[in-house]
C-alpha cells in the first residue's frame, strides 16, 4: 500500500473535472521547486531535484503505445459488444483480429448505419467491460495519466512504482488530471505485484514495462500476470548489451548471445522476443508479436500472450542460431528445431545443420555464433496497418504523428520472412569500393529475381531473401563499373577473395534497374524518404 504519510504530503483535494466535455484546471498551487510538464492531454507535476525521472525524448514511445493500446482495445472490446470512440476520429470499419475469431473464420464488422454496439467507450470514462492496465514502473505516472486521458475503453489503470515519493506523486498527478476514478497509484515491487495477480480472474489485459535498463528481471512475472490474449509492452534501453558489446551479459539476462554486426538493432528485437517466448513457454504460453521497433536509444516490442500446450511445442522451430562471418558479414540462420506437417498432426524433430562450413565460402574467414533469436515475423502487418490508419486519419491526436506514420509505413513494407539485413555501406566497405545508392542496390536485387525491402531499424539496410552468394554477385557487378585497385589488396583480405571470384553472370547481363519501377516500389521509396528525411536520403536515378 502507498505510504500514507508521504501520500498526504503530495495529495491535492481539488481535482480536475470534465465539464461539458472540457477540462477545468483545479486551483492547485505548486510546491517549492515544482514544475509543470505538458505532454499529450496530460499535465504533470514534477519535483525539482530529479527525484522522479522524466525523459522528453520518449514522447514518441508514449504516443506509439497509446496508439497501439487503442487499436488493441478496439479489437478486444468489439468482441465484448463495446465500441470505442476516439476524439477527432471518423467512423471506421472494425474487424476482429483475435486468434479465436481467425481460427473460426469469423469476422465482426461494425459499419455506419448497419450495426451499432450497445455500449460505447470514450476517453476519460471508466468502462465496466474495459481493459485493466498495469504500468509496472511508472515514475511520475505520466504514461498512465495519458492512458487514462487518451485511450478509450479502460476499466482501470494501476500505476506502480517502488519509490514512495514517486507513488505519492502519481496519486497527486492522477487527481490533478481528474482521472482518479480510473487511475490508482501503487507502491510495490513490480514483480511481486504481478506474481500476486497470476490468477485468471486477476490478470491484467495490458502490462507496460519501461525500466531504466533491462526488463529481464520482470519478464517471468509479466508473462504470468497478463490475461489470455493480453498485451505486453516492453522497452529495453540496455542496447550496449543487446548490440554485442557484452555477449556474455546478454546471455545471462536474455538467454541469447549478442554479436557485433550491422544488423544488431534488429537482432536486439529478436533477442527480447526470444527471451519473452522462452519464459512464457515454461507456463505453456506463447507469444504473438504485434509490433517491434528500434528507435533512438532503445527498442520497444508489443506482443500478445496466449496459452496452448500444443502451440508451445512449435517454440523450438521458431528460434534460430546466427552464423556471422567476421570477414565479410555474411550470415546464415540455423533453426533450433524442425516441425513438419503429418496430416492432421505435427511431427517434431531435431534440426539438421550446420548451414555453412567452418570457413566462409565467400571470404575464407571464420564464423562467430550468436543467438538463439526469434526467427519468425516480428510484426503483425494487419495490426500495424490498423495502427497506421488510426494515426494517419487523426494526425492531431499525437505530437509525433508524422514520425509514427513514417516508422509504421516502413514496417508495413518489411519482408516478414527475411530475418536480419545487410547494409550497403558495409558491403562496399568490405571490398573497398564506392558505396552504391541504396535504392539502386535494391532495384538490382529485384531485377535479379529476388524479393527485397528496406528496414525501419537502419537507413542503409537491405532485407532480402537472396542468398549471400547472390548479394556478393551484385557487389562484384558494381565493382566492375567502379573498379578498385586490386594491387593494393592483401591476398589474405576478404576483398581480394571476394573480387577474385567472377560473378555468376557476365558484366553485360549484371542486374540492372527496372526502367519503370512499379507503384509498390515508388511507395517504398516515398516511405523511406519520409522516415529518414532528417538523415538526408534523396531519390536517385534508376540507372547503374
Amino acid at each position: 500500500m502507498l505510504c500514507q504519510g508521504v501520500f498526504d504530503l503530495y495529495t491535492c483535494r481539488n481535482t480536475t473535472r470534465l465539464i461539458g466535455g472540457q477540462e477545468t484546471t483545479p486551483p492547485v498551487g505548486l510546491l517549492p521547486g515544482e514544475t509543470v510538464v505538458r505532454e499529450g492531454k496530460a499535465t504533470i507535476l514534477f519535483p525539482s531535484a530529479n527525484e522522479v525521472f522524466y525523459n522528453p525524448v520518449q514522447e514518441f514511445n508514449r504516443d506509439l503505445t497509446c496508439a497501439v493500446i487503442t487499436e488493441f482495445a478496439r479489437d478486444l472490446l468489439a468482441q465484448r459488444g463495446v465500441k470505442v470512440v476516439v476524439p477527432g476520429e471518423k467512423e471506421r470499419v472494425v474487424v476482429s483480429l483475435s486468434e479465436e475469431a481467425n481460427e473460426a473464420g469469423i469476422q465482426t464488422e461494425e459499419k455506419d448505419g448497419v450495426e451499432e454496439s450497445a455500449v460505447t467507450a470514450t476517453v476519460g470514462e471508466k468502462c465496466e467491460h474495459g481493459l485493466r492496465v498495469l504500468e509496472g514502473l511508472a515514475a511520475s505516472g505520466l504514461r498512465s495519466v495519458r492512458f487514462a486521458l487518451e485511450v478509450p475503453g479502460l476499466q482501470s489503470v494501476t500505476a506502480n512504482d517502488f519509490s514512495t515519493k514517486a507513488a505519492a506523486l502519481i496519486g497527486r498527478n492522477a487527481q490533478y488530471n481528474g482521472v482518479s476514478h480510473i487511475l490508482q497509484a501503487s507502491c510495490r515491487d513490480a514483480s511481486m505485484l504481478m506474481y500476486e495477480m497470476r490468477g485468471k480472474k486477476d490478470r491484467y489485459d495490458v502490462i507496460d514495462l519501461d525500466p531504466y535498463g533491462s526488463p529481464a528481471s520482470f519478464l517471468d512475472a509479466a508473462v504470468q500476470a497478463v490475461s489470455e490474449g493480453g498485451l505486453l509492452c516492453i522497452t529495453c534501453t540496455d542496447m550496449a548489451v543487446m548490440a554485442g558489446n557484452s555477449g556474455e551479459t546478454c546471455y545471462s539476462k536474455y538467454g541469447s548471445v549478442s554479436i557485433k554486426a550491422k544488423y544488431c538493432h534488429e537482432m536486439a528485437l529478436r533477442i527480447i522476443l526470444h527471451s519473452v517466448d522462452q519464459r512464457a513457454g515454461v507456463y505453456q504460453r506463447y507469444i504473438q508479436p504485434l509490433l517491434s521497433v528500434s528507435v533512438d536509444f532503445y527498442i520497444r516490442v508489443f506482443v500478445r500472450v496466449f496459452t496452448g500446450q500444443a502451440t508451445v511445442k512449435n517454440s523450438a522451430s521458431k528460434q534460430a542460431l546466427v552464423y556471422n562471418c567476421v570477414g565479410c558479414g555474411s550470415f546464415h540462420l540455423q533453426r533450433m528445431g524442425r516441425r513438419t506437417s503429418n496430416g492432421k498432426h505435427m511431427k517434431y524433430s531435431a534440426a539438421t545443420g550446420p548451414p555453412t562450413g567452418p570457413e566462409c565460402e565467400h571470404c575464407g574467414q571464420r564464423h562467430q555464433l550468436g543467438g538463439p533469436i526469434w526467427a519468425e515475423p516480428i510484426h503483425d502487418l494487419a495490426f500495424v496497418q490498423k495502427v497506421l490508419s488510426g494515426v494517419s486519419g487523426n494526425p492531431s491526436r499525437f505530437g509525433t504523428s508524422k514520425r509514427i506514420e513514417g516508422v509504421l509505413s516502413m514496417v508495413t513494407e518489411e519482408l516478414e520472412d527475411a530475418p536480419l539485413y545487410y547494409t550497403v555501406d558495409s558491403l562496399s566497405s568490405t571490398v573497398h569500393c564506392n558505396t552504391p545508392p541504396l535504392l539502386q542496390f535494391r532495384s538490382a536485387l529485384l531485377h535479379a529475381g529476388h524479393r527485397v525491402s528496406l528496414s525501419h531499424a537502419c537507413k542503409n539496410a537491405i532485407k532480402t531473401d537472396a542468398p549471400p552468394a547472390a548479394v556478393w554477385d551484385i557487389v562484384r557487378c558494381w565493382e566492375q563499373a567502379n573498379p578498385v585497385k586490386r594491387e593494393k589488396l592483401s591476398p589474405t583480405s576478404p576483398a581480394f577473395k571476394i573480387l577474385s571470384t567472377k560473378p555468376s553472370f557476365e558484366t553485360s547481363t549484371c542486374p540492372q534497374f527496372p526502367s519503370g519501377p512499379t507503384d509498390s516500389c515508388n511507395e517504398v521509396d516515398n516511405n523511406l524518404l519520409q522516415h529518414f528525411k532528417v538523415q538526408g536520403v534523396h531519390k536517385v536515378s534508376l540507372q547503374f
